[in-house]
């Protein structure tokens, strides 16, 4: 795990960190301008409650980082331009009281903001910011250690799965060439049924015939015994 001071010396570590910028405000509430984008250097200081001149040496210091990271800075007619669009934000009279820069003007994003707290050692808010920062990676280590462990059970249980599944099958094979064979009698049964049947039906046809024959020869015996009455 990461220290506070290589934190403090790795760029690579800080950028690793960079989109945390949730840590910000679960230290401190961070009090953004009018469009709720930028804050100033006197507000980076009062935030971290150190002069502008120290928020302004380390800008100077690392301002190739901090570029990178969205701070920018104003001048001529872009500087008038921003304070047009915070006067505007801020509204009616207030507006009136928003502080304008005389020629230039540094602005800060929460990226950059994040930026100044992994760098800044001597503001207690700095290190409170970099303490969440690390105590928050520690925790997801220990997080992705507990899943990767619960990981690794499953992968056992499923070896001991394909395991047993290569004992099942010849299990299965076996069965299913007894089903097939059951399969095939059955078919056979069916085709013997199916041939009793039909004799069945000749001899109920044979039956039907032997019953009209037996009438006619109980009727010819009566016939006979009357006639040899009326003798």
């Amino acid at each position: 795990m990461p220290t506070e001071v290589a934190l403090l010396e790795s760029r690579a570590l800080r950028i690793e960190q960079m989109g945390r910028v949730d840590a910000l405000d679960k230290v401190k509430s961070l009090v953004m301008l009018p469009d709720g984008i930028h804050v100033r250097t006197e507000d980076v200081a009062r935030y971290f409650e150190v002069s502008t001149g120290a928020v302004r040496r380390l800008t100077d210091r690392h301002q190739e980082e901090f570029t990178e990271n969205g701070m920018r800075v104003l001048r001529g007619s872009e500087l008038r331009s921003f304070h047009s669009d915070m006067m505007s934000l801020w509204g009616g009279e207030e507006g009136e009281g928003y502080p304008q820069a005389a020629t230039q003007l540094r602005l800060f994003t929460r990226r950059t903001v994040l930026n100044v707290a992994m760098l800044l050692r001597d503001s207690d808010i700095a290190r409170c910011v970099r303490t969440y920062l690390l105590d928050a990676e520690q925790e997801a280590r220990a997080g992705y250690a507990s899943l990767e462990h619960r990981v690794t059970r499953v992968e056992s249980c499923l070896a001991g799965v394909g395991a047993a599944l290569q004992e099942l099958g010849p299990v299965l094979g076996r069965m299913s060439h007894r089903l097939d064979s059951l399969d095939r009698r059955l078919e056979v049964t069916h085709q013997v049924v199916g041939a009793m049947s039909v004799r069945l039906t000749g001899v109920s046809d044979d039956i039907a015939r032997l019953d009209g024959r037996m009438d006619a020869l109980a009727r010819g015996l009566k016939d006979l015994n009357r006639r040899n009455r009326n003798r």
